[in-house]
């Protein structure tokens, strides 16, 4: 028995996940007539986590339809800003990933992070069980079936890491009320409080500190502050429709 032939047509926001040779309009494949859709759109490449829409012969098709001889399947990229329903919108980050992480803590996004490599059966499972987006530029963990949800982070460099999330997932955004260390709420400390884990020059120049509930770290606004504001400024400022 001949094996189903279908064309494929690769959206060019998701041509970085694909071979030259399948960019650029359709393309022929055969398939083994018992896959689904979603798992042939995978074997090319591209995480489920980064479609939007499977469209066949124009019409919209779930990732579990079984594509059959002569069908013309378009992979569309997700739309923005992606809403992910189900849970207060919060993310997992991936082990390399760490700038990013402390990047949106500092904007006040729910960013849970480990620097210890945990593996990807541990990062799945706690996606899962904290209904946590997993932002990775892992393509294989992001094609774990237990995630709660994915994204694929595009860039290596942090500043256009930290654009591209909140451009596509529109995060709430809170400055200045996480611990970048740990995610844990800041709350406003009286410096008497804290005085006993203040350097003698911090002691003597700031008034102004915040402390981290859950792993008491202090915060106070000190030489980086000027630059970390310029960033949350940028930032919010892009958030604004």
């Amino acid at each position: 028995m001949d094996r189903p032939r279908i064309t494929v047509t690769i959206a060019p926001e998701l041509h970085v996940f694909v071979p030259a040779a399948r960019r650029g309009g359709a393309h022929a494949l055969a398939t083994d007539g018992t896959s689904s859709l979603g798992h042939v759109v995978e074997s090319l490449g591209v995480p489920l986590t980064e479609v939007g829409r499977l469209t066949v012969d124009g019409r919209d098709a779930e990732p579990a339809h079984v594509p059959r001889d002569g069908e013309d399947v378009t992979v569309h990229p997700v739309t923005r800003p992606q809403r992910v329903p189900g849970a207060p919108l919060r993310f997992l980050l991936d082990v390399h990933l760490g700038t990013l992480a402390r990047r949106l803590r500092l904007l006040g996004v729910d960013t849970a992070y480990s620097n210890e490599d945990v593996g990807d059966p541990a990062l799945a499972a706690w996606s899962a069980r904290e209904r946590r987006v997993m932002l990775s530029r892992d393509r294989g963990l992001l094609r774990r079936r237990e995630l709660w949800a994915g994204g694929y982070v595009y860039s290596d460099r942090p500043e256009e890491q930290l654009r591209d999330v909140l451009g596509r997932f529109a995060p709430p955004q809170a400055p200045w009320t996480r611990c970048v260390a740990c995610n844990g709420r800041l709350v406003r400390a009286d410096k008497a409080a804290v005085r006993d884990r203040l350097h003698d020059g911090t002691r003597s120049t700031y008034d102004v500190f915040a402390e981290c509930a859950d792993c008491a770290r202090v915060y106070w606004k000190g030489a980086h502050h000027a630059r970390l504001q310029a960033l949350v400024d940028e930032m919010t400022r892009g958030a604004q429709p």
